[in-house]
């Protein structure tokens, strides 16, 4: 049996006990070529203010990407996400991957504006591993979908940055990007104290001049329904701006970043087209 028959059904029955998006870093194998460059760059000086960089083969330079990963705002880490970075890489971009700060210990907007100095800082080392600044995307899997929602609707956050003009388009998986009230714990959490919760919300801040977006979901999404994409999509169309939504019939909420993984992607074809659209975006 091949390496990849014998992951699969391994996976299979770990899922239940661990996160499946865990064991496809620690397990699934991984797309040939590009490689991790760096590791534990600082954007801040707190522990979670660190980030690595996947790049591909070549001198470049390459378009560059901050990718943002889920977990409800309250968990997350980078070292359980650098397959989905890598399958990134190996399609022709320097992709950043941080952390960034987390509730209980924080909560909005302190994690935007985590994304935002991330991405500012992005742009300063992407020359380094042969990145092209000038050309650079934010996009990320569920909460990490809304922080790269947020900083490219929000002009406030990368203009506190340093960088307004920095961000040339944008990228949400599964995002929760409409989800007032604040209904279930996570959201209570990261966003009850809020003093004006609409400010929360990236549909907020929908605007003709926004970079160029693309938003993909789930239909069998039951975590953050494909009704947040849909909305935002119509939102930003009618204030005069460019979107595309997409819809996956029988994904659910991790098949969607799972589709990465050579093992899944076979599944829907979420990857080809979200490269598709960041290299027509960023050239």
């Amino acid at each position: 049996m091949t390496r990849r028959g014998l992951i699969a059904p391994a996976l299979a029955s770990l899922a239940a006990a661990c996160s499946p998006l865990a064991l496809l870093d620690r397990f699934g194998p991984r797309d040939p070529g590009a490689r991790r460059a760096g590791r534990d760059l600082a954007y801040g000086d707190h522990p979670r203010q660190r980030m690595d960089v996947y790049a591909p083969p070549g001198e470049g330079p390459f378009p560059t990407l901050v990718f943002f990963y889920g977990g409800g705002w309250n968990s997350g880490s980078r070292d359980l996400y650098g397959w989905a970075a890598q399958a990134l890489a190996a399609r022709g971009f320097v992709v950043f991957l941080p952390d960034y700060r987390l509730v209980p210990e924080v909560v909005f907007p302190v994690f935007v504006e985590d994304a935002a100095k991330a991405t500012a800082r992005a742009a300063d080392l992407a020359p380094t591993y042969g990145g092209d600044a000038a050309r650079l995307a934010v996009l990320g899997h569920s909460a990490g979908a809304y922080l790269a929602l947020m900083i490219a609707l929000d002009a406030r956050y990368m203009k506190a940055a340093g960088r307004p003009d920095l961000i040339r388009a944008a990228a949400g998986l599964a995002g929760p990007y409409d989800f007032l009230p604040f209904d279930v714990a996570s959201t209570r959490d990261a966003f009850g104290a809020a003093p004006d919760p609409v400010q929360t919300q990236p549909v907020t801040f929908a605007r003709a001049d926004a970079p160029p977006l693309w938003l993909g979901h789930g239909a069998d999404d039951t975590v953050v329904h494909d009704e947040d994409t849909l909305i935002l999509n119509d939102r930003i169309k009618a204030a005069g701006g460019r979107s595309t939504a997409r819809i996956y019939p029988g994904l659910n909420h991790a098949d969607l970043i799972a589709t990465f993984s050579p093992l899944f992607r076979k599944k829907a074809p979420v990857l080809d087209d979200l490269v598709a659209f960041l290299h027509r975006a960023l050239g």
